[in-house]
C-alpha cells in the first residue's frame, strides 16, 4: 500500500469515479480483505487438540471458547473504535490488527499448553473490529446493501475455506499448534493487497451522499444522542439480533448433533450443500433491496424481511414435527429463518435507518452495538456446550430455542416498528 493512498483512501481526486467501476473495486477489496481475516482466526478448529486440561476440560473447548471471549471483548470495544477512527486510517487500522492477530498465533505455537489459550484471546481481541472497518468502505452508497451482502457473503465461504486450508497444511506435516500461524502465514500478501485495494475505495460521491446520507466519525455524544434518539427501536432489535445469533451458533456448532435427531448420519459434504443453498437466497433477497431508492420503505421492508425469516422459522419447525418437511430441506430451511434477519441487519436495516432520518452516524457503529450483544450470547451457549452435548434430544432442544425466538422475536420487530415509527415521525415534524 502507497503512503499517498493510506493517507486518505477516499480521495476522489485519484480514483475513478464511474460506479459501476468503484462498486466492483470496493466488492472485490471488502470480499477478499474479509475472507483473509479469516484466515487468520479459523484454520486452528480444524485440529483434534485431543488432550485434557488438568481443570478437566477439553483443550479443544478451552481454545475455541478463549478466543470468541477475546472476540467478544472486541465487539464491544469495537463500539467506539470502528465509529469514532477517521476514514484514512481505516486501512492502517486492519492491516494492525492482523499483525496483532498473526503475532499472537505464532506466541500459540510457542507458548505451552494449556496456557496458550491465553493467546487465542489475543488473538481474537484485534480481529473483532476488522468487520466495522471494512463496512466503513461501503456504507453509505446507493450501492451498499449489494456491497453489504458480498461482505456477508465473504465470512460465509471462508468459515469453510479456512477448516479445509487448516486440514491441508495437518495433511503436510505441519504441528497441530503451528497450522494457526502457518495459515495466517499463508494469506498475508493476499490481505496485504486487497487491504491496499479498500484503501483505494473512491469515497461515496454527492449522489451517494444525497441518496443515503454523510457517514462521518463520532464523537462519544454523538454515539449516545443517536442511541437515546431511537432507543425502542435499537434495543428491541439488539435483543432480536442476540436470539437469532445465539439460534444460529447453535445450528452451527450442533449441527451433526441435530441431524442425528432427524435420523440421519450427515456427510461431511452436506454441510457445505446446505449453507450453499441459505447463502444463495439470503443474499439474493437481501440483495435485491439496492433497487428501493426509497429509503424509508427500503427500510421497513427490511424489517418485514426479518418478520418474514422469523415466521419461517416458526413454520418449518411445526412442519417437521407434522411430518411434512424431509431432513436437508429441514435443514435449509432453517438457515434461511435464521440468516434472513441475521443479514438484513448486516446490509440493511441500520443502514437504511441513517439514510431515512439523515442523523450523523455509521452503521458500522449501530451494528457493533448489536454484535457484541450478539456474541455475548454466543459466548453463553458455549459455556453450556457440555450440558447441552450431554441432552438425549437435542433437536427438540433447539427446536424449542426457535420457537421461543421466532414468537418473542415477532413482538420485538413489532414494537421496534412502533418505536422507529415514532422517533422518526418526531423528527419530521420537528
Amino acid at each position: 500500500m502507497s503512503e499517498t493512498a493510506l493517507k486518505d483512501p477516499l480521495d476522489d481526486s485519484s480514483r475513478h469515479r464511474d460506479p459501476i467501476v468503484v462498486a466492483l473495486w470496493a466488492l472485490i477489496a471488502a470480499f477478499g480483505t474479509y475472507f483473509c481475516m479469516y484466515m487468520f482466526r479459523k484454520p486452528f478448529t480444524a485440529a483434534a487438540f485431543a488432550q485434557t486440561t488438568e481443570w478437566g476440560i477439553g483443550l479443544k473447548f478451552l481454545l475455541v471458547a478463549s478466543q470468541v471471549a477475546g472476540y467478544t471483548v472486541s465487539k464491544f470495544i469495537g463500539i467506539k473504535v470502528v465509529a469514532e477512527l477517521p476514514p484514512r486510517y481505516r486501512a492502517w487500522g486492519i492491516v494492525g490488527l492482523i499483525a496483532v492477530a498473526q503475532l499472537a498465533l505464532v506466541l500459540f505455537a510457542v507458548v505451552p499448553a494449556p496456557w496458550n489459550a491465553v493467546c487465542l484471546f489475543i488473538n481474537g481481541l484485534p480481529l473483532g473490529m476488522v468487520f466495522g472497518l471494512v463496512l466503513g468502505f461501503l456504507e453509505g452508497r446507493r450501492l451498499t446493501e449489494a456491497l453489504a451482502a458480498g461482505l456477508c457473503a465473504s465470512f460465509i465461504l471462508a468459515d469453510g475455506v479456512s477448516k479445509s486450508v487448516g486440514k491441508w497444511l495437518l495433511g503436510l506435516g505441519i504441528d497441530e499448534f503451528w497450522m494457526p500461524a502457518a495459515a495466517g502465514g499463508l494469506f498475508l500478501p493476499f490481505l496485504g493487497v486487497f487491504t491496499w485495494m479498500l484503501a483505494g475505495v473512491a469515497r461515496p460521491d454527492r449522489h451517494d451522499v444525497e441518496a443515503r446520507a454523510e457517514r462521518s466519525n463520532m464523537t462519544p455524544g454523538e454515539r449516545w444522542a443517536l442511541f437515546q434518539k431511537h432507543s425502542v427501536g435499537l434495543v428491541t432489535i439488539i435483543i432480536l439480533y442476540l436470539l437469532v445469533t445465539v439460534l444460529r451458533s447453535l445450528r452451527a456448532d450442533f449441527q451433526p448433533e441435530i441431524w442425528k435427531g432427524l435420523g440421519v448420519d450427515a456427510e461431511p459434504s452436506v454441510f457445505t450443500t446446505t449453507e450453499l443453498w441459505v447463502s444463495v437466497v439470503v443474499l439474493l433477497v437481501n440483495g435485491s433491496l439496492v433497487m428501493m431508492r426509497n429509503n424509508r420503505v427500503a427500510f421497513y421492508t427490511s424489517l418485514g424481511i426479518c418478520a418474514v425469516g422469523l415466521a419461517w422459522l416458526l413454520a418449518v419447525v411445526f412442519g417437521r414435527r407434522a411430518g411434512m418437511v424431509d431432513p436437508f430441506a429441514y435443514v435449509v430451511m432453517i438457515g434461511l429463518g435464521l440468516y434472513l434477519p441475521y443479514v438484513a441487519i448486516h446490509t440493511t436495516v441500520f443502514e437504511r435507518l441513517l439514510a431515512t432520518t439523515r442523523d450523523k452516524g455509521t452503521s458500522s457503529y449501530l451494528l457493533y452495538l448489536a454484535d457484541s450483544f450478539g456474541y455475548l450470547g454466543y459466548v453463553a451457549v458455549l459455556l453450556g456446550k457440555g450440558s447441552l452435548s450431554k441432552q438425549g434430544d437435542l433437536l427438540g432442544l433447539f427446536e424449542n430455542a426457535a420457537l421461543l425466538a421466532g414468537v418473542l422475536g415477532l413482538a420485538l420487530l413489532a414494537v421496534s416498528v412502533a418505536g422507529f415509527s415514532r422517533s422518526t415521525r418526531a423528527q419530521d415534524s420537528a
